[in-house]
């Protein structure tokens, strides 16, 4: 072998070297606990099994998308936007976003993309702050899917984030209308069963 297939080589087994190191460092994210329980359990999910859920609902609800989007893209996004809760941890949606949360949010997310090897750090981080922008197709969409499994788990589990948390249903609406951003369709069937539950008296405690 060579000095420059050495070197090569030498260059690889670093990168998966350091690649390796990022795939058990997002591993924390599977202890970062949300605020909701999936369908017919009694814990709550972590966010790994978030990023999970939004993506593969992506994928099925990609033809209800308003605009043309690249759905590989908007994977990617959604694999992403929650590795900076390593860090900082997760919060309840419904409460105020503060600079300080987000910026922890995206010192986690750049702390975690830099165990990567190359350029990969600038790559991902740019469709990080692609998704947090929410101005492209792609971010649209995704941002609006990134809120459709909460609304499902409260609206298929007795409402208890919601009903915990004492959430109004302004607040409910107001927030997740951003998914209108993304579908209009998935929107307006969303916001009727949301309404409907509400109206009914059935998210009272």
């Amino acid at each position: 072998m060579t000095q420059k297939s050495l070197r090569e080589n030498s260059d690889v087994q670093s990168e998966i070297e350091q690649t390796l190191s990022f795939i058990i460092e997002i591993e924390k994210l599977k202890n970062v606990f949300r605020k909701t329980k999936p369908v017919g359990l009694e814990r709550y999910e972590n966010s790994a099994e978030h990023s999970w859920h939004v993506c593969l609902s992506a994928l099925m609800l990609k033809d209800f998308a308003d605009e043309d989007i690249d759905v590989n893209r908007v994977i990617k996004m959604l694999l992403i936007h929650d590795l900076g809760e390593i860090d900082a941890g997760d919060t309840i949606i419904y409460q105020s976003e503060t600079k300080e949360n987000k910026l922890a949010e995206e010192e986690g997310v750049k702390r975690v993309l830099s165990l990567l090897p190359g350029n990969k750090l600038d790559e991902y981080l740019a469709l990080w702050l692609e998704f947090e922008a929410g101005e492209t197709p792609d971010s649209r969409f995704a941002r609006a899917i990134d809120r459709v499994p909460p609304l499902l788990h409260n609206l298929n589990g007795d409402f208890h984030s919601w009903r915990k948390h004492d959430i109004s249903k302004e607040s409910v609406l107001g927030l997740n209308s951003r998914i209108a951003e993304g579908s209009e369709a998935l929107w307006k069937l969303l916001e009727n069963k949301i309404s409907n539950e509400f109206d009914q008296g059935n998210v009272r405690r």
